[in-house]
């Protein structure tokens, strides 16, 4: 039976699409997150209502560490057989980061660190244990496109360098919004998501990369560090009804998580690879993403950068480095 492993599988759009490979596709899942009670929880849930085999993975995508002790784990349970194989990797983990500027264990700001170095890392270290036509989606935002109502509502992007993201506020440097940061971060997953597939066909494999953009939805914890009463105001019906009207990328915890479960396991986006798929008010579509994303010299120089940080080796994966 196939497989997805699923970071922040255990809530929001995670779970919601966990329930959705497990009730539609039969798929096995493998819930990988830090917070071991909620995974407990969720697995439980999933296995008593589906009946398939669901596995919880302690990942903290902040922490080097963390990730590579995840792969450690799952690529020997594909060893054992306790995973009969892994056949999707959905990088959906992430969020937004307010309040003053903090670091990872690694020394990384935890933006970046959380929402693109760690599945950067995970990424690599899986993909040669995948099926020939696994696939890989990043949870990616509008929020990386200056030029839409998403971009300009949460912060236009800066340029994606990694050692300056890495590294935000060190040595004097100035330090971006929250809302910068984190559209920019997705940015970065939009890059990878293109750069991968171009490395995954220069090597001759059939796997898929996708970037996938759920739309905004309040109900999830992205805005956990938001005030109390912003939370509250996002999730009302008249502010709902305000952002449609001027244009906000809309989504739902049911309709995306949906949408996500039809890109892992859909015979339909087998084809997908290397597109930019959203989930707009009810519809799954592929569409363009932010013109800056199809800058390939950048993408090339992101990813480079990103293998430095992670101190890649090249016996780690069969990406090139």
């Amino acid at each position: 039976m196939p497989t997805a492993v699923i970071t922040g599988g255990h809530s929001g759009i995670g779970y919601s699409c966990a329930r959705h490979l497990a009730i539609q596709y039969k798929w096995n899942l493998v819930l990988a997150g830090r917070s071991p009670d909620k995974m407990n929880k969720a697995a439980e849930e999933l296995r008593r209502e589906t009946g398939v085999t669901v596995t919880t993975l302690a990942l903290d995508t902040s922490s080097l560490a963390s990730v590579r002790a995840a792969a450690a784990e799952c690529i020997a349970m594909l060893g054992n057989g306790e995973l009969t194989s892994l056949d999707a990797l959905l990088c959906n983990a992430g969020g937004r980061f307010d309040g003053p500027l903090a670091y990872s264990e690694d020394g990384y700001e935890v933006t970046f660190a959380s929402n693109c170095l760690g599945h950067f890392l995970l990424t690599c270290l899986l993909a040669e244990h995948m099926v020939p036509a696994g696939r890989i989606v990043f949870t990616a935002s509008g929020t990386h496109d200056p030029d839409t109502i998403d971009g300009r509502l949460v912060g236009a992007v800066v340029d994606p360098d990694a050692v300056v993201l890495a590294n935000m506020g060190k040595v004097g440097s100035k330090p971006i919004s929250a809302g910068k940061r984190y559209s920019t971060s997705k940015l970065c997953n939009v890059l990878n998501a293109y750069e991968l597939h171009r490395r995954l066909r220069k090597s001759g494999s059939s796997m898929v990369a996708m970037a996938f953009d759920p739309g905004s939805i309040p109900d999830t914890g992205f805005l956990r560090t938001l005030p109390k009463p912003v939370q509250w105001l996002a999730k009302t019906t008249l502010m709902k009804s305000l952002s449609r009207r001027l244009g906000v990328t809309i989504g739902s915890v049911g309709f995306s998580g949906a949408s996500l479960a039809r890109l892992a396991a859909d015979p339909a986006y087998a084809g997908s690879s290397g597109k930019y798929l959203q989930s707009s008010d009810g519809k799954l579509m592929e569409t363009r993403s932010s013109t800056l994303s199809y800058d390939e010299d950048k993408a090339t120089k992101l990813w480079n950068q990103m293998a430095v940080l992670v101190r890649l080796q090249p016996e780690e994966t069969r990406l090139s480095v």
